[in-house]
């Protein structure tokens, strides 16, 4: 962080891609300075044990209801954000695999040379399940390139993996890819997210016109570019 009166934000990956492609110009242009950090939950929630202090925090619903049953988030400027999906990329022109079920799936990742998925992020603590239960964990994760956390998609462009999974959102943070599509069926998990401010928050004005910014009607379809459904 560079500028100490700038509004100061945490949040999950997930929101990024529209945050970077408009809502945080929109914020500086009508309020002032902003500074976002991009982590994935786990990790972030790791952090605020740690002592993080910060103004807005974007988590999962869990999370959120954690940092509020801890005294963290003031739970009054809680507001529901958007729901993510987890889905499937390859470099952008490469063959899509079919996924449509969980049969056809499974045979798509025991084909793939490697795949991509991240450690420290709400989809591949999911995608480690879906592994499990369509029995093929142990031969995709000896061919696997898992991240601690950031966008499993860059090693698509590196050539390290040929699919990488992790919510469409942050997918579509990566340019030079194409999506594949969702996970199939009840092999899915839909994550809901919520933002707040820090009940310590430094300059709590500045952070609820964000918050307010951010769920107004006006933004859902910056939201729904990237694969996100807006629960506001």
């Amino acid at each position: 962080m560079n500028n100490p009166t700038a509004l100061r934000l945490h949040s999950a990956l997930v929101v990024r891609s529209p945050f970077d492609a408009s809502l945080l110009n929109r914020y500086r242009g009508q309020f002032g300075p902003i500074e976002a950090t991009w982590t994935p939950t786990t990790v972030l929630m790791k952090e605020i044990d740690d002592g993080l202090q910060s103004d807005v925090v974007i988590v999962t619903d869990p999370a959120m209801e954690d940092l509020i049953a801890r005294g963290l988030v003031d739970a009054t400027t809680r507001k529901p954000l958007v729901v993510s999906r987890i889905g499937f990329a390859v470099k952008q022109g490469a063959a899509k695999p079919d996924i449509a079920d969980s049969q056809k799936l499974r045979q798509a990742l025991l084909s793939a040379r490697s795949l991509c998925y991240s450690i420290g992020g709400a989809s591949g603590i999911h995608f480690k399940t879906v592994l499990r239960r369509l029995g093929i964990e142990a031969q995709v994760d000896a061919k696997a390139c898992p991240v601690p956390q950031g966008f499993t998609a860059e090693k698509l462009i590196t050539g390290e993996a040929d699919m990488a999974v992790q919510q469409i959102s942050e997918l579509l943070v990566v340019p030079g890819i194409d999506i594949v599509g969702p996970l199939p069926g009840d092999l899915q998990k839909a994550t809901s997210f919520s933002i707040a401010l820090f009940a310590a928050a430094r300059d709590k004005p500045a952070g609820a016109a964000l918050i307010e910014m951010v769920t107004a009607p006006d933004t859902r379809a910056e939201y729904g570019r990237f694969g996100l459904d807006c629960r506001f």
